[in-house]
């Protein structure tokens, strides 16, 4: 239990830290660099430790890291058309 402790108030510190650069209004830039930087260590703390998957095998570690790529492509180019359908002008008949 006191392993659980000590990375809830590591994601807690990390929150701190995210609201701390927020309000310290750096380029946006910056900013955007920042809390990405923070969100991915956020976001490996909570699914190693309370999703457990620190205790799983590394192959399967690299298949979801795999997945989650292949995924997030596949969005980004779809992401293009929904962009242009959006601002598309649609003529009435």
């Amino acid at each position: 239990m006191k392993r659980y402790v000590i990375v809830w108030l590591c994601l807690l510190t990390i929150v701190a830290l995210e609201v701390a650069v927020t309000l310290s209004h750096p380029p946006a830039g910056w900013l955007l660099a920042g809390l990405l930087m923070l969100a991915f260590i956020e976001a490996a703390l909570g699914l190693l430790y309370f999703m457990h998957l620190k205790y799983e095998r590394r192959s399967f570690m690299w298949s979801v890291i795999l997945a989650v790529v292949i995924a997030i492509v596949l969005m980004d180019h779809f992401w293009l058309d929904a962009f242009r359908l959006l601002h598309q002008r649609i003529s009435a008949p």
